[in-house]
């Protein structure tokens, strides 16, 4: 791998012209085939051998044209108080309004409250009209928009509250937001203090926007949606950045041993390039590992984040080396470029910096610093023991949006459960008689414990299949409508076997539930691959058995913590208002699973690139505990970089609304922040001078079968650049006779 790397390095450095010209054509042929690509569709949530997903099939082949996959909007018209929704100016009014939306372009039916079963309350003080649009919410245009703002108004006028709700109002995906902006500048600033030098601060940033560029672009050009788009876009951002970081460090560090530019490039690819390939590897492992858990938009969310991973990897190790060549001195520390006196400063692997110190500190004391970190972890971890999942819908918008004050008034005057109906489907094309199963239904529904109310069956033109509406006395995202659930299907078995009909519970909460309940089904299996693909893969690169497991059980204690956050944010509401979280409430029913795959990889990033700079010293000589402190020289000061870069662009992402990029980025800036400073900074080495000469321990029969990939570079150092380059010459570098090699760049 370290050889492949090295000649891959060199000819881009020596090719650097073509290889730049390559790239700005993939991504100019990308932004083209984005800008042509029809707009995405929504995603939605198809969930293959779930119930829910079951009884929505079914809908669609019994009744024929009856499911619509436009927007809906529900106005809702509460009477000054003191008055009803039936006096004759209030409703003289709220039919006006329902007759104006109708007319609308877009508007394929608006159903008048007064004509509609149900639709005011019993109380007769709010009423509501849906209206169901032909087109899907992202396609209604901004007249149709006003029109359905502009009758709210009007009632408004007339002395009614109104308010609106539904998926017409959901705002536009955001790819992109001024916090994010602040990230990328945090990000430029951590660079520069890290490097000393605008070029080798402005080189990562430069690769990592051509590599988002090509990866998003590539994204849209295929039709994922802007929800996709954006996470792949945080993922590619924060790891191009940290990959182009570790390979600028490498070259200025072998610059500093006394290479020449070509030859620094070169063993800077093959070495720190080896790492930025395997960490990407257990990411792209961890993100297209969630296709396991079987709900196609979190495949599509891992496999479109994957490929940005992959794409900013292959930029960090062709287009970077290239971009050297033309920055080759600029790069260098202000003091290495302008040498006094000709005198010689002492290397990076001579000069103790604070990684050497922090090093030194834990492995004198490693036992006490490994009980304390564990604890705090632990700590911070117990909120997560209330982890409570769900898909929250308008109930947990602020309540200064029309969407939750929709919500609070079709409550109050129609009861919680209104706003979750349950859809109940009686397949009856086994049975006798239909109507008859439909009617036992029907009253077994009705007799069921927290089910208020159930509209009758109706019937599809075969007569063979029913469509009734339970509604709970509780609300959608309760545990008591999650429980009532459960009880209507456990006695739908009753049904089938005094009927024949089957019962299948469908609508928007029991697609929640079963959502839920998927994930939560699936999570141990997707850990159980995740981890052991990585641990595999981890135990190639170190030919050891017990680092990858400590790896392994580090980021544990990691997605842990991260959890805990989460829950102390979201649910319990801490530091809420500081982060713009007006709304508490469950925590996204695909939020685990998915940062455990994001954390996962990202958390083998850091144990990759530090852990790999102490294989490197300890297969060359040094002892364990020295190997520790030797890796912390070259590499701590680094990754510290690079974990407070990547808590910068995924806090940046804190300041968007939509509430599931928002609890990504909380989540997985707290996971950086506890992983990379409190694992892989603190524990590992505490663990790593506890094991000794254990940690690298490998049984003789499985280092026959393991394969030797040589990331430390093992082989460049002996096979010399002689025996590595093809017999061309290179450029003469332009730089002055007394050299810039007997200078000293600190990392």
């Amino acid at each position: 791998m370290a050889t492949f790397l090295y000649r891959l390095g060199r000819f881009s450095f020596r090719r650097r012209r073509l290889v730049a010209l390559l790239w700005v054509v993939v991504l100019a042929a990308c932004a083209f085939a984005a800008a042509k690509a029809p707009t995405a569709p929504e995603d939605g949530f198809s969930m293959p051998g779930t119930e829910s997903q079951k009884a929505f099939d079914l809908l669609d082949q019994r009744f024929p044209g009856s499911s619509s996959d436009g927007a809906d909007a529900r106005i809702v018209f509460v009477a000054p108080e003191g008055q009803k929704v039936t006096a004759r100016a209030n409703k003289a009014a709220i039919e006006k309004i329902v007759a104006d939306v109708a007319g609308g372009d877009q508007v394929k039916g608006a159903l008048d409250p007064f004509k509609m079963a149900g639709a005011v309350s019993k109380d007769g003080t709010t009423a509501y009209s849906t209206i169901s649009y032909d087109v899907q919410g992202i396609d209604l245009t901004d007249a149709t928009k006003d029109a359905l703002q502009d009758a709210a108004e009007h009632g408004r006028d007339a002395g009614l509250t109104v308010e609106l709700g539904g998926s017409a109002l959901v705002p536009d995906a955001e790819l992109g937001g001024t916090t994010e902006l602040v990230g990328v500048a945090a990000a430029a600033v951590v660079l520069l203090i890290t490097f000393g030098s605008l070029a080798a601060a402005g080189l990562p940033l430069l690769t990592a926007i051509v590599g988002i560029g090509v990866g998003v672009a590539s994204i849209i050009a295929v039709g994922m949606s802007t929800t996709t788009t954006t996470l792949a876009m945080m993922l590619g951002l924060a790891v191009g950045i940290d990959y182009a970081l570790f390979i600028v460090s490498r070259y200025r560090t072998e610059r500093a041993e006394g290479h020449d530019a070509e030859e620094a490039v070169a063993r800077a690819v093959g070495t720190a390039g080896s790492a930025v390939v395997f960490a990407g590897l257990t990411v792209v492992i961890a993100l297209a590992g969630l296709s396991v858990v079987g709900i196609p938009v979190l495949t599509k969310m891992g496999l479109a984040a994957a490929s940005t991973v992959v794409i900013a990897v292959l930029v960090a190790v062709t287009l970077l080396p290239a971009l050297l060549g033309f920055f080759r001195r600029a790069v260098l520390p202000r003091t290495v470029r302008r040498p006094r006196g000709g005198q010689r400063a002492r290397t990076s692997a001579e000069r103790p910096n604070l990684g050497t110190r922090w090093a030194r500190a834990v492995i004198r004391r490693p036992l006490a610093v490994l009980v304390l970190a564990v604890l705090g972890l632990g700590l911070i971890s117990v909120p997560a023991l209330d982890l409570q999942l769900g898909m929250p819908g308008d109930e947990s918008q602020p309540t200064s949006t029309t969407q939750r004050r929709a919500y609070d008034a079709l409550a109050d005057g129609f009861g919680p459960g209104f706003n979750g109906p349950l859809t109940v489907v009686v397949d009856a094309k086994a049975s006798k008689d239909p109507k008859a199963a439909a009617a036992r239904a029907a009253k077994q529904l009705t007799a069921t414990e927290g089910v208020v109310a159930v509209t009758p069956a109706a019937f599809n033109e075969a007569g063979d299949t029913a469509v009734l509406t339970a509604v709970p006395s509780t609300g959608p995202s309760s545990e008591a409508t999650t429980e009532l659930v459960r009880t209507i299907r456990d006695e739908a078995r009753g049904l089938e076997s005094g009927t024949g009909a089957k019962l299948l519970v469908t609508g928007a909460t029991a697609v929640n539930i079963d959502v839920s309940q998927k994930v939560t089904d699936a999570l141990l299996p997707y850990l159980a691959l995740v981890v052991g693909l990585a641990f595999l893969l981890l135990m190639v690169v170190f030919r050891s058995l017990l680092v990858p497991l400590k790896a392994a059980l580090g980021f544990l204690l990691s997605v842990a913590a991260a959890f805990g956050t989460i829950v102390a944010v979201f649910q319990w509401g801490w530091l809420a208002d500081a982060l713009g979280v007006e709304q508490t409430g469950p925590v996204m029913s695909m939020m685990p699973i998915f940062l455990i795959g994001v954390v996962f990889g990202l958390a083998m990033d850091y144990e990759v690139f530090l852990v790999t700079r102490m294989r490197e010293a300890y297969v060359h000589g040094e002892r364990p505990g020295a190997a520790v402190v030797t890796g912390f020289r070259h590499s701590a000061r680094v990754v510290g970089a690079a974990a407070v870069i990547m808590i910068a662009v995924f806090a940046g992402f804190i300041g968007m609304s939509d509430s599931m990029i928002k609890m990504m980025g909380v989540g997985l800036a707290s996971a950086v922040l506890f992983d990379a400073f409190v694992v892989r900074m603190t524990l590992v080495p505490a663990v790593l001078a506890l094991l000794g000469d254990r940690a690298w321990w490998l049984p003789k029969w499985l280092a026959k079968v393991v394969p030797e990939v040589d990331v430390e570079g093992e082989k460049l150092n002996h096979a010399g650049p002689a025996a590595l380059r093809p017999g061309t010459e290179t450029e003469p570098e332009p730089e002055t006779a007394h050299g810039t090699e007997t200078g000293t760049v600190r990392i």
